[in-house]
């Protein structure tokens, strides 16, 4: 949805809202908005989709924004509950946008734990097998410098470093969301669905988007079940269906009847689907063919493909190259966009004044007013900052000896700046460029540290950091949705806080589940996990530098990392109807090591959004959210069962596979 088409759908429904005065008048007091159904509604949901961005984690790296899907199952799960509780003659409390807005906060931060606490990438990356894989004698991979998952102390980990990021932004709040008027664009777009809902108009509309997330849901999950019979071996099933032909199928180009993909590819837009699919071409079709024939020249015939120094090393080097040129384009734009809105802001003379006030809509003033009444004292976040930072520096260094007390010390010093920066460009662009501030701490601590302990340091320090900087960027978002939904800022934080105390036990739980049933790091398997050696060879690089690459690599780094920031540039200084079709460098990179598959999924479901659209436009943009939740949830809920029944020894009864014809 474009920003405009947002404002005009929230227009409409804020004019319906105020002929309905008890929506507006009565607003329950904050201790009001946290209800005991709406957290355990908060606690399915966060597992559900902690279960299904694991998946996702753990396949391709790539997890779409769940956000907006997160709010439409809150609403379905709360009706649910309330129609079943009327019909066994029980009175309820009404349902109200606060309500539904605490819901999908508590939710999305339980998951956000699942996306962003390194299960895919930098906490994977510390394992035997990530190890092993990156060379054991591979210079800068120093012996020893591994640490298995455990549950206790993942845990652990997360609960140190994920509540520090929710106090580091809580004193500017009024300053981000009212004076600067920033955007938000999902938060904006999360408060329009949740607004939308809580109308005449709106329940007429929810149900037929709960009918279809009900339908494709069923539909998703039963298909899983299906699937699953035909899987009982290595190549077996139609998640390996030669689409294309054995030739293409060899390099990865098939269609594996994944619905969570074709989900996703409903959700991400047509200009990343497309990249992605550039991608697989450009990998997969081109260059990785290209080199392999280079054998016994670049690279000893005799080594393994997944050495790092034969073709496995090209894919991740190249990979990278593309990753760094893009994270490094952006962060300096978003820098710069930063630093130009704020230098903007402060040369205003008198910003905001008590006529500015009154020429407000009401609808602002009284959203201003709901935002400012409820504050949050400012000690509260000082103190709790300080605490939970002392924690860390103690704590952190025990678990991790590579990693000193006085590096943490640093990272939390300069943690309020870098998530006010990375907060007030995703007010502006949408973009959470987190991982990209991990990334800069995980070269500079890799380097600092050295040879020994480099790796693990780096990749300890680049959690840190990403966590903070993500976290305080998310809870920004959330107080925008709770700004326009007219929900206090202490329902929210708290939400917030106890969705976070949940993601921290569900996300390492769901994880253990994934790495004792299936095959992590398998680079042939479905769990590949790309991200995990990726991350792992940034340290090593960090440590060693360039001698670290296969031969030539270097050049075609080099050349990538160009593209890359050429093609960005090209985008933004292009007229909009060029620069649209630009293909994104981040996404085309993910395929590099993936294959193809995946691309083709959700490239098909960007074939069902366009055409759905030029059919009956109107019902496709109410539709398609429901639709691909549905897609998405059943599929991944599926997961629940197959990984019991893989932990149980119960083996899918046949194998589905596909041969070349013998010639007679």
């Amino acid at each position: 949805m474009e920003m405009e088409e947002l404002k005009e759908i929230e227009r409409e429904n804020f004019e319906e809202a105020r002929s309905q005065p008890e929506d507006v008048k009565r607003i329950p007091p904050w201790t009001k908005h946290i209800t005991i159904r709406g957290i355990v509604a908060s606690l399915v949901i966060g597992v559900i989709y902690s279960v299904i961005v694991m998946k996702l984690n753990l396949t391709t790296g790539l997890v779409p924004n769940l956000n907006v899907s997160a709010a439409l199952l809150a609403f379905v799960f709360i009706r649910t509950w309330t129609k079943l509780i009327q019909k066994a003659g029980f009175v309820t409390a009404p349902f109200t946008r606060q309500e539904n807005t605490i819901i999908q906060t508590c939710a999305v931060a339980c998951y956000s734990i699942a996306v962003g606490g390194g299960f895919g990438s930098y906490l994977l990356g510390l394992n035997k097998k990530t190890y092993e894989k990156a060379g054991v004698d591979t210079e800068g991979n120093s012996p020893g410098s591994y640490k298995e998952p455990g549950l206790g102390w993942m845990t652990g980990f997360l609960f140190v470093v994920s509540f520090v990021g929710l106090l580091a932004l809580v004193p500017l709040r009024k300053i981000m969301v009212i004076d600067y008027k920033l955007t938000y664009p999902s938060g904006t777009a999360t408060a329009v669905l949740i607004n939308g809902f809580h109308t005449a108009k709106g329940d007429e509309m929810a149900k037929k988007q709960v009918h279809g997330f009900m339908k494709f849901f069923s539909f998703s999950f039963l298909w899983a079940f299906f699937q699953w019979f035909y899987s009982g071996g290595a190549k077996c099933g139609f998640i390996q269906f030669p689409t294309f032909g054995l030739k293409a199928w060899q390099q990865t180009f098939f269609f594996d009847f994944s619905a969570t993909y074709v989900g996703a590819g409903m959700i991400c837009s047509h200009l990343v689907n497309l990249s992605l699919l550039l991608g697989a071409v450009l990998s997969w079709g081109l260059m990785w063919p290209l080199i392999e024939d280079r054998k016994g020249d670049w690279f000893p015939r005799t080594l393994p493909e997944s050495s790092m120094k034969s073709l496995n090393g090209y894919k991740v080097f190249i990979s990278i190259a593309l990753i760094l040129g893009d994270g490094l384009y952006n962060f300096l734009k978003i820098l710069f966009l930063t630093m130009r809105s704020i230098h903007a802001t402060m040369n205003k003379k008198n910003p905001k004044t008590s006529s500015d006030d009154k020429n407000q809509p009401l609808d602002d003033l009284r959203r201003n007013e709901v935002f400012i009444r409820e504050s949050i004292p400012l000690w509260v976040a000082f103190v709790g900052y300080i605490v939970f930072s002392v924690i860390s520096i103690i704590i952190i260094p025990l678990m991790f000896p590579q990693l000193k007390w006085y590096y943490v010390l640093v990272a939390y010093i300069l943690a309020p700046s870098l998530s006010f920066c990375n907060a007030y460009g995703a007010g502006l662009t949408d973009m959470n460029m987190a991982y990209n501030y991990g990334k800069v701490a995980l070269f500079v601590l890799a380097a600092l540290t050295g040879k020994d302990n480099g790796v693990v340091a780096g990749l300890i320090g680049c959690g840190l950091i990403k966590s903070i900087v993500s976290i305080s960027s998310d809870l920004m978002h959330d107080f925008k949705t709770g700004h326009l939904t007219l929900t206090s800022p202490r329902s929210m934080l708290l939400s917030q806080a106890i969705g976070t105390a949940i993601g921290c036990v569900v996300a390492p739980l769901t994880f253990s589940l994934f790495y004792k049933a299936f095959d992590i790091g398998n680079p042939d398997g479905e769990y590949k996990a790309p991200y995990a050696l990726i991350y792992r060879n940034m340290a090593i690089l960090g440590v060693e530098g360039f001698s670290a690459l296969p031969q030539h690599c270097l050049q075609l780094c080099y050349g990538f990392f160009a593209f890359a920031i050429l093609v960005n540039l090209v985008r933004d200084i292009s007229p909009e109807k060029v620069g649209k079709w630009v293909p994104l460098p981040m996404a085309m990179a993910v395929p590099f090591l993936v294959g193809a598959y995946f691309a083709i999924d959700m490239c098909v479901g960007s074939l069902i959004v366009f055409l759905w659209h030029k059919l009956n436009g109107q019902k496709a943009g109410l539709m398609i959210p429901a639709v691909a939740s549905g897609l998405i949830c059943g599929d991944g809920l599926w997961i629940l069962p197959s990984s019991v029944l893989a932990l149980a020894k119960v083996n899918p009864p046949i194998c589905m596979n596909f041969l070349a014809a013998k010639n007679t």
